[in-house]
């Protein structure tokens, strides 16, 4: 369990770094008008889905998860707040990244920059930073 918690801990990491990359590179090739799609893209989207499969052995293992407190502050943000917008914005940048997979022109860029912007957004609402008082370090 230890594992899985520290995984899904370290790895918000790499998800906020790909979805930085992927967002700075959607923007300058929107700006140049380019047709060619970046891996960073792929990777970012990747890398959320594997955050979502360990997030998920945890939020059906975990003590953090229990519905019978749901009042209690703590246990409603992890039974609760961090699964419904977690899940937002995987669909977000998911749908995204297909959206802009079947677009042939330049504006594919555009909806990388937007879906994945929103995602990330949603992302770092829904992290239980350690200034939260949730009970979680920053790794």
């Amino acid at each position: 369990m230890e594992i899985i918690v520290r995984a899904h801990s370290g790895l918000r990491y790499v998800v906020l770094g790909l979805l930085i990359a992927a967002i700075f590179v959607a923007y300058g090739k929107w700006n140049q008008k380019a047709e060619a799609t970046s891996k960073v893209y792929l990777f970012a989207l990747i890398s959320v889905h594997v955050q979502l499969l360990l997030g998920f052995a945890l939020y059906f293992w975990s003590p953090k998860v229990n519905f019978s407190l749901i009042k209690d502050k703590f246990y409603r943000f992890y039974s609760v707040e961090h699964l419904t917008g977690m899940l937002i914005a995987i669909v977000l940048i998911t749908i995204g990244y297909s959206l802009a997979k079947r677009t042939l022109n330049a504006s594919k860029h555009r909806k990388i920059l937007i879906y994945y912007g929103v995602g990330l957004l949603l992302i770092l609402v829904s992290i239980p930073w350690p200034f939260r008082n949730l009970g979680a370090g920053w790794y």
